[in-house]
């Protein structure tokens, strides 16, 4: 079994973009999650490696989460702002790293 990941983004469309391309690079995806709430219960439930976060979610924003996630897993947050927008509270985030989603690839999350 590859690297296990709890993809966590409020658009089902990304979510399944990202659990195609992450699996196809030899990934396992053993979860996903629409909203913070949820993704922290899940990530509970199901001890993931690493949690791909999106920053902007409905209920609680990408970054509480991550203070919020407890366990092995390694956080790396995503969006499509621009990093220059998020740049102060990336440096402040307990997260791993920050990748862009139109940069999101096993390649780059792994270089984390």
């Amino acid at each position: 079994m590859g690297e296990t990941v709890l993809i966590v983004d409020d658009h089902a469309a990304f979510r399944g973009f990202a659990r195609r391309l992450l699996e196809a690079d030899g990934m396992t995806v053993i979860g996903e999650a629409g909203d913070g709430e949820s993704a922290i219960a899940a990530a509970r439930e199901l001890d993931p490696d690493l949690v791909l976060l999106d920053v902007m979610l409905p209920d609680i924003d990408g970054f509480a989460v991550a203070e919020r996630l407890t366990g092995r897993a390694r956080v790396v947050l995503t969006s499509s702002r621009e990093l220059d927008d998020l740049r102060e509270r990336l440096a402040r985030t307990a997260a791993r790293g920050f990748i862009p989603k139109a940069e999101l690839s096993a390649e780059a999350l792994r270089a984390l």
